[in-house]
């Protein structure tokens, strides 16, 4: 093995042997001894998306960095290392902490100027220490603490809890969502999941507020989340989860639920709309609402039956999935956050990626009300779907951009597998 894997090899072995609330000491302790790093900071993102928080035991560490206009914001923005050298031989290393698209933070590191390999070494172990930070934060409480800048509402807490992760790519297409208030939501959340040949996501916003909003959507979303494993089709699983909900509520309290299947080798979508939150369609850089048939909100009533509307997606399209408290909002004047102030939002992040798209537009929607703190929970959810890569007798010309079809270029963009894809694609076949 060459020197580099060899390192590699020996700072995965460290960290996997560590204790989950060790990684950092660990992580430091391989950095001085293979790569000559005299400081390394972990900062991982908080639920706002707008500082990033180191990963400190003690209850002083230092300050939270800010994602925008900051050297280690530019990395967690980019998704590129970012190097500074302060000082003549030194450098600053930046490099952003990522698993399968869902962006943690930011790996920061004072070393000797690194060469490109060196740069592309400590770059896949921000990577693998990101894959260590997941599988170690169910036996503690020390990542979960670094992302608060304040502290969590109990139904926030129920509500993050809950969440599949904030954002996750694959080469047919890349996912990204956020939530506002993030440290008081209650009622709003989303959940997807993905498999060889599908990726089905929910939009969903229980009525009430506090934890009564809170508990109703936990048993809306287990609700779907069982009936889906039992890998019953979308309209079934909106009515077991309906049944689910009016047995506990006899219709007291309701949940509103967009729910879609996509199958990812043909684009082919299936939804079912039952409530509140809406759907656009961003293609060709136009951004009008997706014609749905509104149906009742699940646990309204007993025995509802529903239906799925099919729908298909063509590489490049872009689908925002917004919550009323999006769409409803009034600004100070009497306006709704209407048609025309989601296509600006959506004209004005046309070149961000999935991930950052949902946070754009909620800073949008806060100018818009006129005040920081919204009245109601805020959801935003973007998919950017790039489709299944062409066998080479069929390519075309790639494009460049966001949504672009290059499979390299969604790549660096997006973190996307394509030899997974290839992979699922055989499999589809067969």
């Amino acid at each position: 093995m060459t020197d580099g894997v060899d390192r590699l090899v020996a700072a995965g072995r460290a960290l996997r042997s560590a204790a989950p609330h060790r990684l950092p000491d660990a992580l430091r302790r391989v950095l001085r001894a293979h790569w000559a790093v005299q400081e390394a900071e972990l900062l991982l993102a908080d639920y706002g998306l707008t500082v990033l928080l180191p990963v400190t035991s003690g209850p002083n560490g230092p300050e939270p960095v800010p994602v925008r206009g900051s050297a280690p914001g530019q990395a967690f923005g980019s998704q590129q290392p970012y190097v500074e050298e302060p000082a003549v031989g030194r450098a600053r290393a930046h490099l952003p902490v990522t698993v399968r698209g869902d962006r943690l933070g930011v790996l920061s590191l004072t070393l000797p100027v690194p060469d490109r390999e060196r740069l592309a070494e400590l770059t896949e172990l921000a990577e693998l220490l990101g894959h260590e930070v997941v599988v170690a934060q169910r036996d503690t409480d020390l990542y979960v603490r670094a992302r608060r800048k304040d502290r969590l509402t109990l139904a926030a807490e129920m509500q993050w809890q809950l969440l599949p992760a904030r954002s996750c790519a694959r080469a047919e297409y890349a996912l990204g969502a956020q939530l506002e208030p993030a440290y008081s939501v209650f009622g709003d959340t989303f959940d997807w999941t993905t498999s060889a040949g599908r990726l089905t996501v929910c939009v969903t916003d229980g009525m009430g507020e506090g934890i009564d909003a809170a508990l109703l959507t936990n048993l809306g979303i287990n609700a779907l989340r069982n009936a889906r494993r039992a890998g019953v089709p979308i309209e079934d699983q909106a009515a077991l989860a309906d049944q689910a909900l009016y047995a506990q509520y006899r219709g007291a309290a309701h949940l509103a639920v967009l729910l879609a299947d996509i199958e990812l080798g043909t684009g082919r979508m299936r939804i079912v709309d039952a409530g509140s939150p809406q759907l656009l369609l961003q293609r060709d850089r136009a951004l009008s609402p997706v014609d749905l048939d509104a149906q009742l909100p699940r646990g309204m009533f007993d025995g509802t039956r529903y239906t799925a509307q099919e729908f298909t997606l063509l590489p490049g399209d872009r689908l925002l999935f917004v919550s009323d408290g999006v769409h409803g909002v009034a600004a100070p004047g009497g306006e709704a956050y209407g048609e025309r102030a989601l296509a600006r939002a959506a004209g004005n992040a046309s070149l961000l990626p999935a991930a950052d798209v949902p946070a754009a537009v909620l800073r949008e929607l806060a100018g818009h009300r006129g005040r920081p703190e919204p009245d109601d929970d805020a959801l935003v959810m973007c998919l950017d779907w790039f489709g299944r890569r062409p066998a080479p007798s069929d390519a075309r010309s790639p494009g460049t951009g966001p949504h672009s079809r290059d499979p390299a270029d969604r790549q660096r963009r997006y973190g996307g597998d394509d030899t997974e894809a290839d992979e699922n694609a055989h499999e589809s076949q067969e």
